[in-house]
């Protein structure tokens, strides 16, 4: 029998967008969650400030591709990370627990699983089938493994084709 893991992370429960990483931001409060919790306005800001440039890059590339995936929302994707994303009313979360596919409460979402490494640890890396070495995805899960949220390992360009993965399973 599967353990249930209790979901916890940032951002709006009913996403259209689940994103599950394996890292936590390195403050107490956010190790100590026990539930899924929306992010504050002004909230990213400061974690980025109090935790450096890696916490910085995820939420950036995020944005990023929040703003290619609906690019009228916001003027720019620096406004959808400051006045939407994984805020209450927003269409994303940011998951710190593992997937699991038995605990899915949305078959409409999309479930994004950052790094290669963290998917193998979770034992779904084959489950899904390889496009290449950096896009797995599982069209029955609506699952896609992706490179890590970091400037090199996914660019502008692997944004965009992360972008198409995601409006083939929509």
């Amino acid at each position: 029998m599967n353990k249930v893991i209790i979901p916890k992370g940032l951002g709006n429960p009913n996403a259209a967008l689940n994103v599950y990483i394996e890292n936590i931001p390195p403050l107490e409060q956010y190790h100590q969650l026990n539930k899924l919790q929306a992010i504050m306005p002004g909230e990213i800001a400061q974690i980025a400030q109090l935790t450096g440039n890696h916490w910085r890059k995820i939420f950036n590339v995020f944005a990023k591709l929040c703003f290619e995936l609906s690019p009228n929302q916001h003027t720019t994707w620096q406004a959808l990370r400051e006045h939407e994303l994984l805020q209450q009313h927003s269409k994303q979360c940011l998951y710190f627990s593992p997937y699991q596919a038995s605990t899915s409460t949305d078959n409409h979402a999309i479930n994004i699983i950052v790094g290669r490494t963290y998917a193998k640890n979770l034992d779904l890396a084959t489950q899904c089938h390889w496009l290449n070495e950096s896009f797995a995805v599982n069209t029955k899960q609506r699952l896609i493994i992706c490179p890590y949220f970091d400037y090199r390992q996914l660019s502008n360009i692997k944004i965009t084709q992360l972008v198409q993965l995601i409006k083939q399973l929509s």
